[in-house]
């Protein structure tokens, strides 16, 4: 295959992700928001809640627990801004059943959460890449664009709820990946986002954690993002995760282990 035509067809594949990264990860929006250890229970939308509710975790503690630069080695970590936020009411999906999976996709709390807050973290590019944006510009092929873009960004938001809201609102986010596993459309800011799959992987941590790949479509082309839950008493944390490279067909993306683990031991 031609070089123009390898770039362009992996562009193309990569544009329905983009349009939900473009939004969690430095959206549009004007107004600001406030695997599984059971896969039993991820399959069926049960929870390993525990009979006490566990503390709540104050603003001042949401914050001191989430990540920093340092906790993942091979980031950078940084703190969201206003740009990055999506209000509740500003997430709209065909299925209301899917809506526990697009409020997680975009960082948006369930209802009853207490405190919110969120991290991008995003891969350093590796010293000893081969290829460059510039060498993609000038039409190195499919190299220089698996290179250039084999590059995961994370977007990170931690919730904390007040009793059982925060293994209820795990318990509803994983209701809703089994009934909309076949798919359903998202629109934030007028932007609509097809989504065509959601399929279950393994993943630990935490009290209970739960993973999906969620593949979207565009034109005919589908890309494939990670979005995963992480239960710690009454805190919950989503991850979103992208690689461009991988939304191009050139590189095997895998969950966001490492920043899973790293958010999994600060809450501990």
């Amino acid at each position: 295959m031609r070089a123009t035509a390898v770039r362009r067809t992996a562009l193309a594949a990569s544009a329905a992700a983009l349009a939900l990264l473009a939004t969690a990860c430095g959206g549009s929006s004007d107004a600001d928001a406030k695997d599984g250890k059971d896969e039993k229970g991820a399959a069926n939308g049960s929870s390993s809640a525990p009979k006490t509710p566990a503390k709540a975790l104050t603003a001042a503690e949401l914050e001191t627990a989430a990540l920093a630069q340092g906790d993942v080695k091979g980031t950078k970590i940084t703190k969201t801004g206003p740009a990055d936020e999506v209000p509740a009411d500003g997430v709209k999906v065909d299925k209301e059943a899917c809506l526990p999976v697009a409020h997680a996709m975009y960082g948006v709390a369930q209802k009853d959460a207490l405190a919110t807050t969120k991290r991008k973290v995003i891969d350093e590019p590796k010293a000893d890449g081969k290829k460059s944006l510039e060498d993609v510009a000038k039409g190195e092929g499919a190299d220089a664009f698996k290179d250039a873009f084999n590059l995961t960004s994370t977007f990170v938001a931690l919730h904390s709820y007040e009793g059982t809201a925060g293994p209820d609102a795990f318990t509803a986010l994983k209701k809703a990946a089994v009934d909309c596993a076949g798919g359903f459309t998202a629109t934030v800011a007028g932007t609509p986002t097809k989504v065509v799959s959601m399929a279950e992987e393994k993943i630990t941590g935490g009290d209970e954690a739960v993973a999906w790949t969620v593949t979207s479509e565009s034109d005919g082309a589908t890309a494939p993002v990670k979005l995963v839950a992480l239960r710690k008493g009454s805190s919950v944390a989503t991850f979103f995760a992208f690689n461009l490279a991988a939304a191009g067909g050139d590189v095997k993306f895998e969950l966001p282990t490492a920043v899973v683990a790293a958010q999994d031991k600060k809450l501990a």
